[in-house]
């Protein structure tokens, strides 16, 4: 068990090591011919030591960003239309839709840039998936969604289309500024077997390769993402208990307050990119 242990650090270490260019540096995404998402802009103030953010979108090979550009051609938008159709649909004990509030989804424009962020009457941090969850279990009377899972997704997918093109801007001071500190501390710990931070690839070692991998900067503007590898939408808190999982770590459940911290963060890293989900990646 130590052998394998130690030839997969070193297999690790020498992949580190191996530089890879991205996978077009001057390429600029516009979706549908008319949505232009900034996939590169100056770091936010607040993030020590890069000058520069990008867009996981940067770091995919010309097949994969292809299938971005185009809702016709980005499977993610299947979800997203199912989720259209649910969006209108009155559910629970109130007979509710998410329409009769809220109206077209269109009208929901500009939320999904500042999640997640602090809830005055809720007195913490929640994400876009707890907000929705909310709606559903006090207004409209129905159960909650599983975090994560396929129609959780769906509905923020839906609502992440119709802010793409805006810039991400997730609050880091006021109330929620302990929940952001904490994020960032997870961010930054080392954990598992193999000794490892989400900095240890996403800051320290972004544009290299790791095995087959072409390590980004692990942004998050793009979720919920399309996976080619797994074929489905996959939330934030999926992919962060993965990361954490390839440390050969204990690692957290989506939803759990770890988690909402660490996307906190993560996501205010990308401050400044535009929302770019439902984005595709491998």
């Amino acid at each position: 068990m130590k052998a394998k242990l130690l030839q997969s650090i070193a297999a690790a270490a020498l992949a580190f090591g191996a530089g890879a260019a991205l996978a077009d540096e001057d390429a600029e995404l516009v979706i549908n011919g008319e949505i232009e998402i900034v996939t590169k802009t100056d770091a936010p103030a607040h993030m020590d030591g890069m000058s520069t953010i990008m867009s996981g979108w940067r770091f995919r090979d010309s097949t994969t960003q292809m299938m971005e550009m185009d809702d016709f051609d980005n499977p993610a938008m299947l979800a997203v239309e199912d989720a259209r159709e649910k969006w209108s649909t009155p559910v629970g004990s109130e007979d509710k839709s998410c329409a009769d509030c809220h109206g077209e989804p269109e009208d929901m424009a500009g939320v999904k840039p500042v999640y997640p962020k602090w809830n005055e009457d809720a007195g913490e941090v929640r994400t876009m998936q707890m907000q929705m969850n909310d709606c559903r279990e006090n207004r409209m009377g129905a159960e909650p969604w599983k975090y994560d899972a396929a129609d959780a997704l769906a509905m923020e997918a839906l609502l992440s289309s119709v802010s793409r093109g805006m810039p991400v801007d997730v609050a880091i001071d006021g109330p929620g500024q302990s929940t952001w500190e904490q994020g960032k501390e997870l961010y930054y710990a080392r954990t598992g077997q193999l000794d490892l931070s989400c900095a240890s690839c996403h800051e320290e070692n972004y544009g290299n390769m790791i095995r087959a991998d072409h390590l980004s900067q692990g942004q998050i503007n793009g979720f919920p993402t399309y996976r080619l590898k797994n074929t489905k939408l996959n939330g934030v808190h999926s992919r962060f208990k993965g990361c954490v999982r390839d440390t050969r770590a204990e690692t957290y459940s989506p939803g759990s307050p770890e988690f909402v911290a660490l996307e906190m963060y993560v996501a205010s890293r990308g401050n400044g990119l535009s929302v770019e989900g439902p984005a595709v990646r491998n």
